[in-house]
Order: C-alpha cells, then structure tokens, then sequence
C-alpha cells in the first residue's frame, strides 16, 4: 500500500541506474537544505530501510541532489537530525 502523502524522486546513479526513494522530509541547516530519502525497495544501491542524507541545491526550477563528501558538514546534519527526533519523541 502506498501512502498518498509520499513524494517519490527518481533519479540515476553514477553508473546510470534508475534508483527510486521517498524523499522524507527536507531540513535547512546553516542556511543550506538538505534532502532526507529513502532508498525504495526496488532500488539496489543501498540497503533497505538506510536513510540517507543529501545536499538539496536549486537551480532555477531545477533540483538537484548532491553526496556531503565533508565529515564536519555530515556530522553537523546528522546532529541536528538527532535533535530534533529527540524533540518529537519527548
């Protein structure tokens, strides 16, 4: 059953597969957004149920998603992201 709510996002990998996710939420951190995604079952490139994290950058009317190659930067979101799951559990 799919959620009507879902927003899916294909796109291709390095090596030009379609990979399909579910695009979770998207957070603004330090003035830069990030997209948080959900590889689909049929996708094979990550495992089932990993989340990832990854740069949201506009270009007129297009989106595009790019890897956080930096640690600092990584780690920052991913903090955040804590902290604000910690938030709505409480």
């Amino acid at each position: 059953m799919t959620n009507k709510n879902e927003q899916l996002i294909e796109t291709f990998d390095e090596e030009g597969n379609k990979v399909s996710f579910e695009l979770l939420d998207i957070v603004s951190v330090d003035d830069v957004e990030y997209a948080l995604l959900l590889p689909q079952e049929d996708s094979e490139t990550e495992e089932e149920g990993e989340v990832l994290v990854m740069r949201l950058k506009k270009d007129g009317e297009e989106f595009s998603f790019e890897v956080i190659e930096d640690d600092e930067e990584f780690n920052k979101i991913a903090a955040y992201i804590e902290e604000i799951e910690d938030e709505t559990e409480d």
